[in-house]
């Protein structure tokens, strides 16, 4: 049998993104669509500082289980003037009273919704190749105007 370890998690950073209202598009054949355009945000870890640019976005489907399935795209643009694209897909999950209190920009808690995210980057600036060869992990929290992540990337054990 092969060896295994658990892989280990490193911070990469903490975000947070500000976005318009979303375009909901009811009734297509594969659910309840929602667009959300990103207007900005912030990024801010141990290795990677800047700040979300506008234009990305969140094309979000409510599926026919209720949970929201994400297929998110964003470019960052770091302190040092690098751009690193990012995409991810997610899931946040919850009860339709907890998306209720959600969609009033409620502050929930995050034991009441599952949201989790599993980024992967592009980049062809020098000093951040190393996210080229990375797999994320992040958690998600739903904030008015919002949404807010703790990222790691998931690291070799040992």
């Amino acid at each position: 049998m092969v060896e295994y370890q658990e892989p280990r998690l490193e911070h990469l950073y903490d975000m947070h993104a500000d976005l318009e209202a979303p375009q909901v598009l009811a009734g297509t054949p594969a659910g309840v669509r929602q667009i959300f355009i990103v207007k900005g945000g912030t990024v801010e870890g141990p290795r990677i500082k800047g700040k979300i640019l506008p234009g990305g976005g969140d094309w979000a489907m409510v599926r026919s289980d209720g949970a929201v399935q994400l297929d998110v795209r964003a470019t960052l643009q770091t302190d040092d003037g690098a751009l690193i694209y990012g995409t991810y897909s997610g899931l946040i999950v919850a009860e339709p009273a907890v998306f209720g209190r959600l969609l009033q920009a409620e502050d929930v808690p995050l034991g009441e919704y599952y949201f989790y995210i599993s980024p992967v980057y592009q980049t062809g600036a020098p000093q951040y190749a190393w996210l080229n060869q990375r797999i994320a992990v992040g958690r998600g929290k739903v904030v008015g105007g919002g949404v807010e992540y703790r990222v790691c990337a998931i690291e070799n054990a040992g």
